[in-house]
């Protein structure tokens, strides 16, 4: 059974830094595909970003702009999402995500499996 746990959200203030981390098990994730997703109160969930586990490849949300970077370390099996110059609109609840096969897919119907969740305020 596979299971992610996000962390590293919290309270940051406007133009600051944060990263989050996905511990990712229960399977060998080679043939799959990682994201990170975001969700406003009373919407839909948004794609941020999204990586091939094995032989690289990323994909952005339009709004990222070069803000945020998606990785892996495939020795933790932890997938990150490191956010920089932050502004108050990026408030909201991060997902992390997995999928099989690997095509990098920002539809949230594409994805099997889902993290609990992390928040992130931005906020002075």
């Amino acid at each position: 059974q596979v299971q992610l746990v996000e962390s590293g959200g919290g309270l940051v203030q406007p133009g600051g830094s944060l990263r989050l981390s996905c511990a990712a098990s229960g399977r060998t994730f080679s043939s799959y595909a990682m994201g990170w997703f975001r969700q406003f109160p009373g919407k839909e969930r948004e794609f941020v970003a999204a990586i091939r586990w094995s032989g690289g490849g990323t994909a952005y949300g339009d709004f990222v702009k070069g803000r945020f970077t998606i990785s892996r370390d495939y020795i933790k099996n932890t997938l990150y999402l490191q956010m920089s110059s932050l502004k108050p609109e990026d408030t909201a609840e991060y997902y992390c995500a997995a999928r099989t096969p690997s095509y990098l897919s920002p539809l949230s119907e594409d994805y099997n499996y889902w993290g609990q969740g992390t928040q992130v305020t931005v906020s002075s």
